[in-house]
């Protein structure tokens, strides 16, 4: 085959690092056992509750982290499991009077369990108060979920993990008749056993085929969800399977009777094959299964609500626990939802939010983080530039406001359906308001695209424009939805479109004629939801997806 390398090629692709805030992490407590929530007191004694998922709960207060615990339940659960042990707290809404609060943790025989007890005084919890609400028994020790929280309507809310294992096989997630994978909620003031009551308007009330107490249905793994303080909204981050992890957010008047997908799709993807139901909520955001731009563990945190930082106002945060990635999530104010990741975040299992908005961040080595956030002169890449030398085929690119430590990564791919991957990777020595570098990299045969990756110091990351080097511009496939229609352009070249919902399921699939750059694609009885789009074009695959 012969190179079609042409002697130059010149992109000028300026690229602005959104002026996001800057998240760093301020440790404030350590030397803790594998923490994994807190709580601050709403009874106007200033004091937090540190949940350690070995077994006790910790006071912290004026910086100072007692030793002797406020709770030890060690004795009555199994912490084996890397995902089982006492998982999380929430105090009563009236706490500050009648003392009760709840945890939930995976007994001796590794059923998830739901337990209220009560204060023996302000430091101290009266161990024989505790009365079990609901247990929840399952085979497999992971996927337990694991936090517990109280609406603004007064209920308690938890959502569990759907058995574990792995691919859901017990069906249980799509199972109404049980209790695991699902967003569950009850009415915690009832005196007696089994001392909760069903809420009036949870959506299943009376249903032969789903539990009273559910009210969402389709989660995998859902360790940590929250509410937004300031709006209701509910914001889920599920763990994924495979491939993909996931965040969902819901408004606060539709957060009953709702399907988050699992084990139909993973995040926007078929896994199971069966269709998404008419409720099915569609994810947000999700990233894929490695370290560069993903990750392989979600730990959902909380919109900031707090004061002390104006810029991080409105902005959902989360990280990755493998990866070390994080995310700010916010509406794009088109509609849509921007996502924005910072690099070399600690390792974080959980995050915890202060009764005046102050964000916290929990690692499992033992440390408690306060997130703090900053604002640094954005890294600007000018320009990024390609041209053939023999062999070789060099890249050039310009930056301004560079500090040492910045990194630049250049991504390859000989076909416009395969994934990019690193080629090279080059780290800023100095700082400079103005720098130039250059890298030859083997010329690959046939046509090649090319991009460039910046991480600055402060963890933010952009993709310059996609480059070609046959010194044309990649042309892709667009689609509008507009009505009840999709309006699809394309490139020269297309053959093909098909169309698929949310489950894979084929929904159309048209020849396109030789010379047409436009069909329109009416919608029949579609479900609402993220729909791909996928276009032959010049032989080779596109693949888009459109939220619809």
């Amino acid at each position: 085959m012969k190179n079609t390398l042409l002697p130059f090629l010149l992109l000028i692709a300026p690229v602005f690092v959104v002026a996001q805030p800057l998240i760093s992490f301020q440790p404030i407590v350590s030397n803790l056992s594998q923490p994994v929530d807190m709580v601050e007191a709403n009874d106007n004694s200033h004091q937090f509750f540190i949940v350690e998922r070995t077994g006790k709960i910790r006071l912290w207060k004026n910086n100072l982290l007692s030793t002797a615990p406020f709770l030890d339940v060690t004795p009555i659960i199994t912490a084996s499991g890397s995902e089982q042990g006492l998982l999380s707290m929430a105090l009563h809404p009236d706490y500050k009077n009648n003392g009760y609060f709840f945890i939930y943790y995976t007994n001796t025989a590794g059923a998830i369990t739901v337990a209220r007890y009560q204060r023996a005084n302000e430091n101290t919890a009266d161990p024989a108060s505790g009365v079990v609400l609901l247990t929840i028994p399952k085979r497999f020790p992971n996927h337990n979920g694991g936090h517990l929280l109280f609406g603004q309507d007064g209920y308690l809310y938890f959502a569990t993990g759907d058995g574990g294992s792995a691919g859901d096989p017990d069906n249980n997630a799509q199972n109404g008749q049980s209790l695991l994978g699902k967003m569950i909620r009850v009415d915690v003031n009832n005196p007696v056993a089994p001392y909760y009551k069903i809420p009036p308007t949870n959506p299943f009330i009376g249903s032969s085929t789903t539990r009273e107490e559910i009210i969402a249905t389709g989660l995998r793994n859902p360790w940590r969800w929250s509410f937004d303080r300031q709006t209701g909204d509910m914001w889920i981050a599920d763990v994924g399977q495979n491939l993909w992890e996931e965040v969902n957010v819901v408004s606060s008047s539709s957060i009953l009777n709702k399907d988050y997908g699992w084990s139909c799709l993973e995040g926007t993807h078929a896994y199971k094959g069966c269709a998404a139901k008419e409720n099915n909520v569609s994810p947000i955001f999700e990233y894929p299964h490695n370290n560069s731009s993903g990750g392989f563990s979600i730990t959902g945190g909380y919109v900031y609500r707090g004061s002390e930082f104006t810029s991080l106002q409105g902005y959902y945060i989360c990280s990755d626990f493998v990866s070390g990635n994080g995310w700010l999530i916010k509406p794009n104010g088109n509609g849509g939802w921007s996502a924005t990741m910072q690099a070399s975040w600690p390792q974080l299992s959980s995050f915890a939010e202060g009764l005046d908005g102050t964000l916290y961040a929990l690692a499992l080595s033992g440390t408690i983080y306060k997130i703090n956030a900053g604002s640094a002169l954005p890294l600007k890449l000018i320009s990024f530039v390609g041209k053939s030398a023999g062999n070789m085929f060099e890249l050039k690119w310009q930056v301004q406001n560079e500090t040492a430590g910045d990194v630049y990564i250049v991504e390859r791919k000989t076909s416009s359906s395969e994934p990019f991957t690193e080629i090279s990777r080059t780290k800023a020595s100095i700082n400079s308001s103005l720098n130039n570098y250059s890298v030859k990299v083997p010329a690959s045969q046939g046509q090649s695209f090319y991009r460039l990756k910046t991480i600055s110091m402060q963890g933010q990351s952009s993709y310059s424009a996609v480059i070609s080097a046959n010194n044309k511009i990649p042309q892709l496939v667009k689609a509008t939805v507009i009505g009840s229609s999709l309006s699809v352009a394309m490139p020269s070249g297309t053959t093909m479109i098909e169309v698929f919902d949310a489950s894979g399921k084929a929904l159309k699939k048209q020849k396109v004629n030789a010379g047409e750059t436009h069909i329109v694609i009416p919608f029949n009885n579609i479900a609402k939801g993220i729909i791909s789009l996928r276009a032959t074009v010049n032989g080779e695959r596109q693949s888009i997806q459109i939220a619809y």
